[in-house]
């Protein structure tokens, strides 16, 4: 998303705040405010909602695009990357304050490729998921396709998996997944 649609998304407009906004609207930190709000690709943010970030962990308030009146939130926020964001506050890119309110809980999550063991199960999840979407009864994956699966190197981690599986349930029209169906 562009920085200006982002900012609009996570902290809401006020009607009239810009070109097309005919309403008020909340954003999706108001939204979850009594819950979580998971924000992935936190390493990519712009500095200037960097900040903004910043000041809704410090205050636990927001101002909606165009808003002078701050509005109290009450939110946990959990956000992923997967770039390194030490580094990234060593080249500049990401604000140490703001590196160090977020990674109160660190958990490192390794690639797909470095817990192999995971695939079978991620496997059956997608499989039982595309089953409920499709209306499908694709019972499991045959050995020789998982065979498959275990010795890819998953560069896409987790979604490229999901992918996979999506793709097999297009092409196939048995109980099994097999080899063929494979992307």
């Amino acid at each position: 998303l562009s920085e200006n649609l982002l900012e609009s998304e996570l902290f809401g407009h006020v009607r009239g705040a810009f070109t097309g906004a005919s309403r008020d609207r909340m954003g999706r930190f108001e939204e979850a405010s009594g819950g979580t709000i998971f924000l992935d690709e936190i390493g990519e943010l712009s500095p200037f909602i960097q900040v903004k970030l910043l000041r809704v962990l410090q205050e636990r308030e927001i101002e909606r695009v165009g808003d002078s009146r701050k509005r109290k939130i009450d939110i946990r926020i959990i956000t992923a990357t997967h770039k390194d964001l030490y580094a990234r506050v060593r080249e500049g890119l990401f604000r140490e304050d703001l590196y160090y309110r977020l990674k109160v809980f660190p958990i490192h999550l390794p690639p797909l490729r470095e817990r192999r063991e995971d695939i079978p199960l991620l496997v059956d999840h997608f499989i039982r998921r595309m089953n409920r979407k499709t209306g499908k009864k694709v019972a499991r994956i045959s050995q020789a396709a998982l065979r498959i699966f275990m010795d890819h190197s998953w560069p896409g981690n987790v979604r490229e998996l999901e992918n996979a599986i999506e793709h097999a349930f297009v092409l196939c029209d048995r109980k099994q997944i097999e080899g063929s169906a494979l992307p």
